[in-house]
Order: C-alpha cells, then structure tokens, then sequence
C-alpha cells in the first residue's frame, strides 16, 4: 500500500512528539516554536517545510507546518500518524468569515467541518460532505478557554479547493444546505480531520477571523500576530491537558 518503510515529506529520524501543532505556514511553526517552546529545535526541513520540536510547560510538542490545502496537508498528517505515531493534531491556521455574526479576531472551534471536495472520497471512498473533530480534544479546547475568560466561537466552517476571496466563493456558499451554518472559510481542516479520523488520531481545528465581507477593517500585522499568539496559547495549553 505504501511507498516505502521511511517517510518521503518528513526526515526519517526527525525527533516527533506525539502532540503536534499544525499551521499552515512553516514559518509560523518557527515562530512559535521560538517564542513558546523551551529547548526548541529544528527536526524536520524537506521541501522548506519546517517541523520543530521542543517543550511547552514540560510536555513535548512538536510544531509542523501543512503547507495550504488539503493535498498539502493530509501528506504530513498521513506521515506524522504512519510514522512517527502521533496521536493529537491541532490545526491552527486563518479563515475568512462567511457569517454575519463573526467579526475580525474571533476565534472559532469547528465541531464541524463542510466541504463539496471530493478529497475524503478520493482518499478513502468516503461519501459524506461533513468530518467531525475529536469531541475529546474540542473540550479541553472549550475548558482551557473558559478557564482563561477566552471568547471562543464555536460552529461549523468550510473547507474549499480553492482561495475564497480570489472567487465568487458566495456562488459556493448557496450549495451549502441551509440547516448548515457556516462560520468561516478555509483550506485544510476537514482533510486533516478526515484523515485523523481515519486513523483514529484525535483531531480539532482553530482558526482565527482575519477578514470578512461584513467588514472593512483591515488587522496590522501587530494585531494580526496578537490574535494568532492568543490562538496559539489556547491549541498548546490543550493539546497537553491530560498528558
């Protein structure tokens, strides 16, 4: 089934923690690796797609970018679960808001994750137009923000092939059934669920609102970096909780 005994996208003897935080952006990964784990290091860097692992309030992490899409980002969830076991994923990444109810800087927990894709059927023939994250890991997520008085959103977002604002993504959004509502757009969450459910991998996506039709206000790349380090703290102060 497979290729080979050793992974193609992730250095064969790259040190991967179980519990891996997952951007989008390599870069990102670096940044927090470097602003938020002690004993940070580089461990993986194959096709410039950066993994560090390191150590939050004493738990190993490890950080790993996805790259954008979910093509992208199902090869390194598929490889970090085959090989190197991991067993919590936490997606954190940006989405435009498709919901009136949003505003710039909200943070949103899907519970669930809508796509048209035919990704997940392609993948495994799985039929279906929703994943579900880990009830389990979108708890703790749930707990750790009310313990620190975080505002936290919670609902369904949309995952498309494509970048939403380049379209007319509205056309998009009127094929999704009305019972569904929609909170925010992206590229990544339902392949990496689909695949971590696959798998049995507990799996959950935050994403911060950085842009919206519903709005005109345009974030600085200050306040931009102050609401993703706000997300940030939230995904790794889970993603230890009973560990």
């Amino acid at each position: 089934m497979f290729i080979g005994e050793e992974p193609i996208h992730i250095a064969a003897n790259a040190d991967i923690s179980d519990l891996v935080i997952f951007p989008g952006d390599p870069l990102r990964a670096k940044y927090i690796a470097e602003n938020f784990l002690e004993q940070a290091r580089l461990v993986t860097n194959i096709r410039n797609m950066s993994g560090y692992t390191g150590y939050y309030k004493g738990k190993k992490i490890t950080v790993m970018g996805s790259g954008m899409g979910m093509p992208s980002a199902s090869i390194y969830v598929f490889e970090l679960i085959h090989y190197f076991h991991v067993k919590k994923i936490i997606r954190i990444g940006t989405c435009g808001a498709v919901s009136p109810k949003m505003e710039i800087n909200d943070v949103i927990l899907a519970s669930k994750v809508y796509s048209e894709s035919n990704f997940a059927y392609t993948y495994s023939n799985y039929p279906k137009y929703i994943v579900e994250a880990s009830d389990i890991l979108n708890q703790n997520i749930q707990d750790v923000a009310h313990e620190k008085d975080f505002k936290l959103q919670i609902g369904m977002l949309t995952t498309m092939d494509v970048f939403g604002p380049y379209i007319d993504y509205d056309r998009v959004l009127k094929r999704i059934p009305e019972k569904y509502e929609i909170l925010g757009e992206e590229m990544e969450a339902f392949g990496v669920i689909h695949v971590c459910n696959l798998y049995n991998v507990q799996a959950s996506c935050l994403v911060t609102v950085v842009d919206s039709k519903f709005s005109n206000v345009v974030l600085t790349p200050e306040e931009r970096q102050t609401t993703l380090n706000n997300m940030i703290t939230l995904a790794l102060d889970a993603i230890i909780r009973g560990e």
